[in-house]
């Protein structure tokens, strides 16, 4: 340990013993890489010879600004030509490896030496480093420093709230990531999972790192990603949510948040269950609806297990299948925002939050389901048992029965909903062509009485009638009665000291501005006349107004 411990600082001279600078870096990258190797088997060893002061201070001259050029010719230095990234690498792994073997002596020595701090230093140098140019050497870097700050801050307040500022405001650009870069083939997805685990480890649980992070939009962007509906992020994404639920400030951005076309996150949520339950084959009808009361939430691989009597400290099938998807979450995340007054829901939504809000008691009845099964395999109960266990599987379809009412309920509804507003809307149209013909009879009308003199008469007896009607049937003393008549008058419309004068419409001749073309149209003598007299008084006055120029 002590001999490959003194490799662990920079080289001083071109030279050592003869070797040139390469030789002594391939040397020094070699019995780094050993290191990795041997020191998680040698702990105290390891610890006293204070490798992890060693390790931190080569550290702290991998970025440094000491002129030093490597030369990347070994294996351990591909990627380290011009710089010093090998051995930042190399280093790395060394204390990854001790680390993650979670030894609270080697973690409490380094947390006592400023590691944290220290990390965060060089995380957020390879981060500028990655920003000029990307790397699969520099991404790995990264990574291996996220996961040493998740072991180091696991389950220890103090250490999280060393994290928690610099460390927050590092870790939301890489859940920021573009979700294109997942698929280019450098590791951004390990950098990416790297950053949920540490997200995970190092603020969970620490209300002041929590709340600083809900400060920069962390759940917005948590919730982003899920958006993204990709199997392998959901589940670790969906369990920082519940967990994250415990802070009473999460659950209003999780209900303030929108998505692509103002998706809510009960809406992102249920789309999952849906999109879960396809791929585990649970059965249900084309509605949406429970198939089976017997077994409402059952998969289609759980449907084909034989019964296998098991001990009482194994957990069965039911228990198992709970931790190998994300429904179980899904209903953790809902219970925390509530199943009552979730904004953006259709009724096919509803239909099946109706299933996710029984989950428990389906699962319940999963469990007794099997327990009969065993009991029947190795015995038979008695008969108080007999009847005990049934009335549970009663209790379990009875459960089942109730939820496929509701869903009905539900999908009624909506059809009555759907039938109310395709009446109104037909309702509309309705009454959109009844004043259409209104209008076209109100101006066929006009036609008649202006074309048929006989039908103009009679429009005129019509009016005199009704306007006699119209008068008071008491004759008033010395009242003066005026006529409606108006002698002389050559209208073929009701006449008034306001007239509305009412032309063809604009549909039928093309407008008042359809004939602009007017060289097109052949002037009348008269209008021809006219123009030349103009053009001649036109000319006169210009020749009066000119001055001649000598």
């Amino acid at each position: 340990m002590p001999a490959l411990l003194c490799y662990v600082k920079p080289n001083q001279k071109p030279g050592f013993h003869d070797w040139s600078a390469a030789q002594y870096e391939e040397l020094q990258l070699h019995a780094i890489a050993i290191l990795a190797s041997v020191a998680p088997l040698l702990l105290d060893k390891y610890l006293s010879c204070q490798a992890n002061t060693l390790l931190l201070m080569f550290l702290e001259w991998c970025i440094g600004q000491d002129p030093f050029f490597g030369q990347g010719n070994s294996f351990h230095g591909t990627g380290g030509r011009g710089n010093k990234l090998a051995q930042m690498r190399c280093s790395l792994r060394v204390l990854r490896s001790v680390v993650s073997l979670y030894d609270d002596a080697v973690n409490l020595n380094l947390c006592d030496q400023g590691a944290i701090s220290q990390l965060l230093d060089i995380l957020k140098y390879a981060a500028d480093k990655s920003k000029e140019k990307e790397d699969a050497i520099l991404l790995e870097i990264q990574a291996d420093i996220l996961f040493i700050l998740s072991a180091l801050c696991e389950n220890d307040l103090h250490r999280k709230e060393l994290f928690s500022y610099e460390g927050v405001d590092i870790l939301i650009p890489f859940i920021q990531m573009d979700p294109k870069r997942l698929y280019s083939g450098l590791g951004h997805n390990c950098l990416l999972f790297s950053a949920l685990d540490c997200l995970w480890s190092c603020v969970i649980g620490c209300y002041i790192a929590e709340d600083y992070f809900l400060e920069k939009r962390g759940i917005f962007l948590l919730l982003d990603l899920l958006a993204l509906k990709q199997k392998n992020l959901c589940n670790i994404i969906l369990g920082i949510l519940v967990e994250f639920c415990d802070n009473p400030k999460t659950t209003s951005h999780i209900s303030t948040w929108r998505g692509e076309k103002d998706q809510t996150a009960a809406n992102l949520l249920i789309e999952l269950w849906r999109q879960e339950e396809l791929e585990l084959g649970v059965k249900r009808d084309r509605y949406g609806r429970i198939a089976d009361v017997k077994r409402p939430i059952a998969s289609s691989f759980q449907k084909q297990q034989e019964v296998i009597p098991m001990p009482a400290n194994c957990p069965s099938f039911a228990i198992m299948e709970i931790s190998e998807n994300i429904r179980a979450k899904l209903y953790s995340l809902l219970c925390k925002l509530g199943f009552e007054n979730l904004p953006g829901l259709s009724a096919k939504d509803f239909v099946t939050l109706a299933i996710i809000r029984r989950y428990i008691d389906f699962k319940v009845g999963e469990v007794w389901s099997e327990l009969c099964a065993e009991l029947k395999e190795e015995f038979r109960p008695v008969t108080s048992d007999e009847e005990a266990l049934k009335v549970i599987s009663e209790v379990s379809e009875n459960t089942g029965r109730m939820v496929v009412a509701l869903q009905t309920e539900v999908l009624e509804s909506q059809h009555h909903q759907e039938i109310q507003e395709e009446e109104k809307t037909y309702t509309k149209i309705q009454a959109i062509h009844k004043q259409r013909e209104m209008a076209n009879k109100s101006w066929e009308n006009f036609l008649t009485r202006t074309s048929k003199y006989e039908a103009l008469k009679k429009a005129k007896r019509i009016q005199e009638k009704s306007i006699e009607a119209s008068r008071s049937k008491l004759k008033t003393q010395n009242g003066t009665v005026h006529s409606t008549d108006i002698k002389g008058l050559s209208t073929t419309i009701g006449s008034g000291r306001l007239v509305t004068v009412e032309s063809t419409p604009s549909q039928l001749i093309g407008g008042p501005l359809a004939v602009t073309d007017l060289a097109l149209r052949k002037p009348s003598v008269c209008e021809g006349a006219l123009k030349k007299i103009k053009r001649i008084k036109t000319l006169d006055s210009v020749k009066k107004d000119s001055v001649p120029v000598e």
